[in-house]
């Protein structure tokens, strides 16, 4: 089984039945019918029998041909171990390779992977700006090209990586440092999320396991924080 779509997954009660002979068109209507907010950039039939690709916001979520069901979180299971390949605790995570930043007393922690242009990371950077208390580790993940990796280079380069993040992320003003230092971190950050299905940014990490694709609000953000004990 190449993806296992389990861990979070969201029931609503309430949809349209279209039954087995549902298309990608009505996938997509029930679910805009429902998050009409939601940007849904593409609905793929998979080959599992009524199960539905959907990519939106910068990652890969799936549902059911009435869009009733909701499985976020794609992981990788493998059936004979019946392990969880890609859960990952907190402190499995490489934190010697993120970029860290003390809010407060910094006594909360959270992980998250980012790409330097991603549109939904510069939105949540605004968010994060709002929380404070809170440790935040910055995995420098350029995933959406080339000018990603040679902005992700000059922000590891830069003599404050901080401020040149938020330059790029939130002043929209493209670090400047020459990206000639060694950035072997961001090679091993990359070759880290390949291995753990890392596909869409930003992609967080609390400290009691919970994993979240996509950009959140920052009242939810604040949420799993206080939950994540």
């Amino acid at each position: 089984m190449h993806r296992a779509i389990s861990t979070f997954v969201f029931l609503f009660c309430a949809g349209t039945a279209f039954g087995a002979d549902a298309s990608e068109a009505t996938v997509k209507a029930a679910l805009l019918k429902k998050y009409p907010d939601v940007p849904v950039e593409s609905v793929t039939k998979t080959p599992v029998a009524g199960i539905y690709e959907v990519f939106t916001n910068g990652q890969m979520i799936y549902t059911d041909e009435t869009a009733t069901h909701l499985f976020v979180n794609a992981n990788l299971i493998d059936t004979d171990k019946k392990v969880n390949l890609t859960a990952i605790k907190f402190d499995q995570l490489p934190l010697n390779l993120a970029v860290k930043r003390v809010k407060g007393k910094g006594t909360r922690r959270l992980a998250y992977f980012a790409d330097p242009n991603c549109g939904y990371c510069k939105k949540f950077e605004q968010d994060l700006a709002k929380i404070n208390d809170v440790t935040l580790y910055v995995f420098l993940y350029p995933v959406l090209g080339q000018d990603s990796i040679d902005k992700a280079k000059s922000i590891w380069c830069s003599k404050d990586k901080i401020k040149a993040w938020d330059d790029q992320l939130v002043n929209n003003i493209a670090p400047t440092a020459a990206g000639t230092c060694d950035t072997s971190a961001i090679d091993k950050t990359l070759a880290f999320g390949k291995q753990k299905n890392i596909s869409g940014t930003p992609t967080m990490f609390f400290v009691d396991g919970q994993r979240v694709p996509g950009a959140i609000p920052g009242e939810m953000i604040e949420q799993r924080l206080a939950a994540a004990k």
